[in-house]
């Protein structure tokens, strides 16, 4: 038993030195990290929040966002950390999932793109999600790396830091800055899978979806030709709403929505309608795993 521990130790050894020097060398002395950012513009812009909605109602297009360059997105970083996801998230697979969750059944993975920009729009029923999304469609198991958009309130001290080296950055939902919008369009420019839970909050049964999705979507796909954004709807359902010791789940993976297909509309008009074809489908799979 003891052979086993010192076996165990050996092999974990080279992954805290990892994280020891990560730590040290933090996001605000590392020089190039590989954090998707652009260069800093001597122009002084005003960091007032926008909310989505304010976007909408203003005469400015759709691609203005992201065809300005006096909207920097310095303020606003992520980085995935292939070393670091390839602990957390198969120690969640193979052993806190488990350990929990009496069963957890997966459908519908051959519907998730292999390649280009995605933005994965899970129901949100509890804080479990997080591991469950990846648990469906996480690096482990499609060999893509997931960025998270999460609320600001989330990336705070020991969970913040492990947050934001697992892909994951910072946004208001009520306020949502131009530098968090332009980094999550960055992403999708860069062909990455993107998180976001769209009902905005834990919801216990399902609730109306936020516009926000919708309109970021449009918005990427606007600021590049061919950039053929997909959305892929995730439905998780728990056999008890308060996900009790020992609950089941069950995950349903839907077909992808495609942002081009809503984009020659007016952006309001697409947005308003994607978001209603996007909340049909949740719930449809949502029944479907009842």
């Amino acid at each position: 038993m003891q052979e086993n521990e010192h076996l165990l130790l050996a092999g974990l050894r080279p992954y805290f030195v990892m994280l020891l020097i990560d730590f040290m060398l933090s996001p605000k002395t590392r020089k190039n990290d590989g954090a998707l950012t652009r260069p800093r513009i001597s122009i002084p812009l005003s960091e007032t929040p926008v909310t989505l909605e304010e976007q909408s109602s203003s005469p400015t297009p759709a691609h203005s966002l992201v065809e300005n360059p006096n909207l920097p997105s310095q303020s606003v970083r992520s980085r995935c950390l292939p070393w670091l996801a390839s602990i957390v998230y198969p120690l969640a697979r193979n052993l806190v999932l488990p350990v929990y969750f009496r069963r957890i059944q997966v459908g519908g993975r051959e519907h998730f793109p292999a390649t280009g920009p995605v933005i994965i729009a899970a129901t949100h029923r509890s804080r479990w999600d997080a591991l469950m999304v990846p648990c469906a469609v996480g690096q482990d198991v499609t060999g893509r790396a997931l960025r998270f958009m999460v609320t600001a309130d989330e990336v705070k001290g020991v969970q913040g830091w492990f947050i934001r080296r697992l892909g994951g950055f910072p946004i208001n939902t009520r306020q949502p800055t131009i530098a968090a919008l332009r980094h999550s369009i960055d992403l999708l420019q860069h062909g990455e899978a993107l998180v976001i839970f769209p009902e905005g909050n834990i919801y216990r049964q399902s609730a109306s979806l936020k516009p926000g999705l919708a309109r970021l979507a449009l918005q990427a796909e606007a600021s590049q030709p061919n950039l053929n954004v997909q959305i892929v709807p995730i439905s998780i359902q728990y056999s008890k709403p308060l996900v009790p010791w020992r609950s089941a789940v069950e995950i349903q993976v839907g077909k992808p929505l495609n942002a081009a297909e809503y984009s020659a509309e007016h952006p309001k008009q697409g947005a308003k309608r994607l978001t209603e074809d996007l909340e049909q489908v949740l719930r449809s799979l949502s029944g479907c795993c009842q």
